[in-house]
């Protein structure tokens, strides 16, 4: 597409064209109308990568029934203090989804988000206790006001007719139900935002062009002794031509999933050394039975096994993709060098320096059940796949389900004094001290939480003008709860969510 301004000094480059890049996009965009912004995406579509609906490992995270953020502690008492926060923050999306909406930045809503319930689904003895007691802990905060629990059969039954059907009579089962559940397909919801950004003055979007590399510019003068504009040189390569180019920014931001560690790696940043990344591949089993697809409409969740990610929940997942019902099991993980999906069996080798060797294999050798639960399940037979599918659907037939292939994800691997390396599961920002570059790491829950993260990017990218009168007004119109805590005012939050499930064509109420 033909430039709208001097591509070579653009204001912000956002590197990836996934949900995190078009969240901020567009939040800098309304902050700033007059800023100008430069995508570079390596792939020939957005959110091809970790935003697309087969490759995210899940859809709406909000803490409802993602039983894995909410530990039991050795006394028995189970801490919601991360439920807490993922719920507020899920809530920031939905306020800035029904902003977009409202102002007809996309398309109908449906298009993107729908709701259905979320289900936590528990079996045996203990598992009842701990489901029980996080129910119990989980109604002391207005986020999870109308969830509901039952030991009930008929009930479970009615909730999730697929799971009971055939069950055992005399095995001890529970589940909570939360009606105000989401299904979000976030490959939709990219490509509406960036469709919308690359109409907008000062925006160009590349495709099949790849960041090679990063470098600090700021005071370095050209021949003639005129100072080059822009704190960062970014090198860019058409996949096509092979041609290349370099763009001269005052910020840049590494969105690029599980690229982003290469290029952070790559920039000399201070705060970036030590950081790793271990990468976990997923696969799917993916229904091809109409009449059992339209027998389930929830998102199920169980307790992951011992050892295993955190984004390898099982779950059975009813998602709308491309206007048709889908369902999912799974994801099963696995273990691959790649750090993206089309990415390179080299990844992992060339992400290893002088500088995060030591974290690595520190963390390496504190998570071995992790690794042997890895190489367990890539070695998996497809009858041991359904094997943890009939645990949930205890009627499955082989010749239902096909293998889907998932997303690639790398967990983050951090310096730690103690331990020498720990594995950091979730998302962390990275960024320079001055505040011209900014990386994100990580996976789960990523993109339910795109709104908040990108927020914090902002308070410590664009502090000062954060603090404006004017980017305070505009953040609080796109996001009414901005600078509150919905858990601690229950008015606001039932106020907000009335609001964002009207505009969203949402279930409004338990």
């Amino acid at each position: 597409m033909p430039n709208k301004f001097n591509s070579e000094n653009p204001d912000i480059v956002l590197i990836g064209a996934g949900i995190m890049s078009a969240t901020l996009g567009m939040l800098l965009k309304e902050l700033d109308p007059s800023l100008t912004i430069e995508i570079i995406e390596r792939l020939d579509h957005a959110a091809a990568e970790s935003s697309d609906a087969w490759n995210n490992a899940g859809t709406g995270h909000s803490a409802f029934c993602e039983l894995n953020y909410t530990p039991q502690r050795p006394d028995g008492s189970v801490d919601i203090s991360k439920a807490i926060k993922i719920a507020e923050s899920f809530e920031q999306s939905r306020q800035f989804w029904a902003f977009l909406t409202r102002h007809e930045f996309v398309e109908l809503p449906n298009t993107f988000i729908r709701s259905i319930p979320h289900i936590g689904f528990v079996w045996g003895e203990d598992n009842v206790d701990f489901l029980k007691k996080r129910y119990e802990a989980m109604q002391q905060s207005v986020l999870f006001e109308g969830m509901q629990y039952s030991e009930d059969r008929q009930q479970l039954a009615d909730w999730m007719p697929l799971i009971m059907d055939g069950r055992d009579p005399a095995q001890k089962v529970a589940a909570t139900f939360m009606p105000l559940g989401t299904d979000v397909n976030f490959g939709a919801l990219t490509r509406a935002m960036f469709h919308c950004l690359k109409e907008m003055d000062g925006v160009t979007l590349h495709f099949n062009q790849e960041v090679y590399d990063l470098d600090r510019v700021a005071n370095r003068r050209t021949s003639n002794r005129e100072e080059k504009d822009g704190n960062w040189q970014v090198s860019v390569r058409d996949l096509d031509t092979r041609k290349r180019r370099e763009i001269h920014a005052k910020f840049v931001f590494i969105g690029a999933g599980g690229g982003s560690l290469p290029l952070l790696l790559k920039s000399g940043l201070p705060e970036g050394r030590g950081y790793g990344g271990f990468p976990v591949s997923g696969q799917w089993l993916r229904c091809t039975n109409p009449d059992v697809i339209a027998r389930h409409h929830a998102k199920v969740y169980g307790k992951a096994e011992v050892g295993s990610p955190p984004m390898s929940v099982p779950h059975l997942d009813s998602r709308m993709i491309k206007g048709k019902q889908e369902l999912l099991f799974g994801p099963y993980a696995g273990f691959s060098t790649k750090f993206l999906k089309k990415g390179s069996f080299l990844d992992l080798p060339l992400s290893v320096n002088l500088r995060n060797i030591r974290p690595m294999i520190a963390a390496g050798l504190h998570n071995i059940p992790l690794t042997k639960y890895l190489i367990e399940q890539v070695r998996q037979s497809p009858d041991e796949r359904l094997d943890a599918l009939e645990k949930y659907y205890l009627k499955a037939h082989p010749s239902d389900w096909e293998i889907e292939i998932a997303g690639q994800r790398v967990q983050v691997i951090k310096h730690d004094d103690d331990e020498g390396g720990i594995l950091e599961f979730g998302t962390e920002v990275v960024s320079a001290a001055d505040g011209s570059l900014a990386a994100l790491l990580g996976a789960s829950p990523g993109a339910s939480t795109a709104v908040s993260i990108m927020l914090s990017l902002l308070e410590r990218c664009f502090s000062e003008r954060l603090r404006t009168d004017a980017w305070q007004q505009k953040l609080r119109e796109m996001i009414p709860s901005y600078g509150q805590s919905l858990g601690d005012s229950p008015a606001l939050c039932r106020e907000v969510r009335k609001y964002t499930s009207k505009v969203l064509d949402l279930v409004e109420e338990a």
